[in-house]
C-alpha cells in the first residue's frame, strides 16, 4: 500500500513537470520559430518546471527520500535551473539583442520583461549566496534565500504567464500555481515545525 502511494506521488510529480514541456512541444507557434528561439523558449519552460521541484526536495517531501539526498538533488536542480535561464537569455540574446538589451535596461514595452529580467537577477544572486552560504548565520541565509526565491517564483511564473507563445495555457495556469504553493508550503514548513515542537 504504501509502495502504491509512494508509485503515485512521484508519478504526479513527473507529470506535473514533464506535461507542460510535452504539452509546448506539440505548439503550433513552433512552425514558425528558428531553432535557437526554440531553444531558449524550452529552456525558460524547464526552468520554471524546475521551481516547484526545489521546496519539495529541500524538504524531503516526496516518499523514500531522505534528506541528505533531497538536498543534493536540490543543489542539482538549482544549477540545473542557473544554466537553464542562462541559455533562456543566451538564446534571446542571438536571435534578438535589442531585445535583450532593453529587457536588461528595464525599458522594454513588454510588461512580461520586467517580472523575467527580476526573476533571473533573483536566480543568480540565490546561486552567488549559496557559494557563500558558510559566512552566513543560519538566519541570514534563510531570510534571504527565501526572499530571492519568492521573487524567482513569483517573478517567473507572472513572466510565464504574461507571454502568449508556446506553452498550452492550462498547463501553464497550473504550473505557476503549483510553483507558488509548493514555495509558500515549503517557507511554512518550519514555523509549523518549531510551533509542533514548543507545544509539546
Amino acid at each position: 500500500m504504501a509502495s502504491a502511494r509512494a508509485f503515485l506521488i512521484w508519478t504526479a510529480i513527473g507529470l506535473a513537470v514533464v506535461l507542460p514541456l510535452i504539452l509546448a512541444a506539440s505548439s503550433e507557434y513552433l512552425a514558425w520559430r528558428d531553432p535557437i528561439y526554440v531553444v531558449a523558449g524550452f529552456a525558460g519552460i524547464l526552468a520554471l518546471c524546475i521551481t516547484p521541484l526545489q521546496p519539495l526536495l529541500v524538504r524531503a517531501w516526496p516518499p523514500g527520500l531522505r534528506l541528505p539526498a533531497g538536498r543534493r538533488l536540490h543543489r542539482a536542480m538549482g544549477t540545473l535551473l542557473v544554466a537553464a535561464v542562462v541559455v533562456h537569455v543566451a538564446g534571446l540574446w542571438v536571435t534578438s539583442p535589442p531585445d535583450v538589451i532593453d529587457a536588461l535596461l528595464l525599458r522594454s514595452p513588454t510588461p512580461f520583461s520586467l517580472w523575467g529580467v527580476s526573476a533571473m537577477w533573483a536566480v543568480f544572486t540565490a546561486a552567488i549566496l549559496a557559494g557563500f552560504r558558510r559566512r552566513l548565520s543560519p538566519k541570514a541565509w534563510r531570510i534571504s534565500h527565501m526572499g530571492l526565491v519568492a521573487i524567482v517564483v513569483v517573478g517567473g511564473a507572472v513572466h510565464a504567464l504574461l507571454i502568449e507563445g508556446t506553452m498550452e495555457p492550462v498547463s501553464k495556469i497550473a504550473l505557476c500555481a503549483l510553483a507558488i504553493c509548493m514555495a509558500l508550503a515549503g517557507f511554512i514548513a518550519p514555523w509549523l515545525r518549531a510551533g509542533r515542537r514548543t507545544t509539546k
